[in-house]
């Protein structure tokens, strides 16, 4: 059994092809963003068995937008992040999605046919 039962899970677009340094960024906005939104029970608990967290991909905004929506519908906190549009891509451009963290059997409802980034 893994020791972790809570986890957060990150969803990025392919087709954007960001920079490494952007694409950590929008990574680091999608964590924080969907943790602020979480349970605090949830939260207490991940951060107590040590804050894991997976990169996944889509290669599209809609799957992003289809995920936020199966996310919610499930009780899961879900953000989209929106970039400013100050470096690499134009304002408001959708790039990732933050779920949980939550129980991970939950996250694997939403995300377990996706691929690792």
């Amino acid at each position: 059994m893994d020791r972790f039962q809570y986890k957060q899970c990150i969803v990025v677009r392919e087709d954007l092809k960001l920079s490494s340094g952007k694409l950590a960024v929008q990574v680091a906005h999608a964590a924080v963003s969907a943790m602020i939104d979480a349970t605090d029970n949830d939260v207490k608990k991940w951060l107590r068995e040590g804050q894991k967290k997976v990169v996944l991909k889509v290669p599209t905004e809609k799957d992003l937008f289809r995920l936020k929506t199966d996310a919610e519908m499930q009780g899961l906190s879900a953000s989209l992040i929106r970039d400013a549009g100050l470096t690499e891509i134009p304002p408001n451009t959708v790039t990732a999605l933050g779920i949980g963290p939550a129980k991970a059997d939950d996250i694997d409802r939403v995300t377990g046919d996706l691929k690792l980034l």
